[in-house]
């Protein structure tokens, strides 16, 4: 399949990271660690894929700005692009040695009117030669294969997927989130909790999963991830059903297919909004 230039320098950037990510992930016991936070670990294999990343794409789009999850933005406010990069999404799965995590690269293009949308996603999961992406107006695709959102209708046939609030995550998220489980889980076929946004994203997109929620993520987290659901034909919104294009600090996500991002949607809406 003919790569559009973005996507080209974006594959290959992610390409190249993912080499040294493979070995490390195939020596994780002797992985240098540190910790920046109960639950949150940042390894030297996440630091070089950053850096791997960011040399590859400056060097083929030097006017371009950057969003990175390690060494944050750069580039100057007056960007007209701006990459926003996860050098690995699933650090905890990394280090306990389980094959679920990946990298994800996001375009996102300043309009002359002020506005912002994201134009190209990436989403890459090396361990499984799975690598998904989509351009603005293109579609979304898994290797080289079109992908669509999920026709289910049923929530009881639905599978969702979440992010469950671990040891960093402060309690006025984790109530919400309790509230939303309870109220689902009666409804539908099962949640996942696998452990990596980007991923549960592009799962969306390629049908494995009919929706996916989630409370305070970081732009790096989902920006390649919305654009992909959208582009395979589902959509993605806060839970008050606005768009998401123009990321903030933090971000609460629902994604889902046609028929059952409202539902989704609307649970989780009211899990934010129902007294304690």
């Amino acid at each position: 399949m003919r790569l559009s230039p973005h996507m080209t320098v974006m594959q290959n950037a992610a390409q190249k990271a993912a080499r040294r990510l493979l070995r490390d992930f195939n020596e994780v016991e002797q992985l240098q660690v540190s910790i920046k936070g109960p639950g949150d670990f940042v390894s030297q294999a996440d630091l070089r894929a950053e850096t791997a990343i960011r040399e590859e794409l400056a060097r083929a789009r030097p006017g371009y700005g950057f969003l990175m999850e390690e060494s944050g933005a750069s580039g100057g406010d007056g960007w007209t692009w701006r990459w926003i990069v996860d050098p690995l999404d699933g650090t905890t799965n990394f280090l306990h040695g389980i094959p679920h995590w990946a990298i994800s690269i996001g375009l996102q293009r300043r309009m002359p009117d002020g506005g912002v949308e994201m134009a190209a996603g990436l989403v890459y999961n090396p361990a499984a030669n799975e690598m998904f992406w989509a351009e603005k107006g293109v579609g979304a695709f898994l290797n080289e294969r079109r992908i669509r959102v999920s026709a289910r209708r049923d929530m009881l046939e639905a599978l969702f997927a979440t992010g469950i609030p671990f040891a960093k995550v402060p309690a006025q998220r984790r109530l919400p989130f309790a509230r939303t489980l309870g109220a689902l889980m009666p409804q539908v076929a099962g949640i996942r909790r696998f452990g990596a946004a980007a991923l549960d994203l592009a799962w969306v997109a390629a049908g494995r999963y009919e929706g996916y929620w989630e409370l305070g993520l970081k732009p790096w987290d989902c920006a390649a991830g919305l654009l992909l659901v959208r582009e395979a034909g589902g959509y993605v919104t806060d839970p008050e059903g606005n768009e998401l294009d123009d990321l903030g600090d933090t971000v609460n996500i629902v994604a889902g297919n046609t028929h059952l991002h409202a539902p989704l949607r609307e649970l989780v809406a009211d899990s934010l909004t129902a007294r304690a």
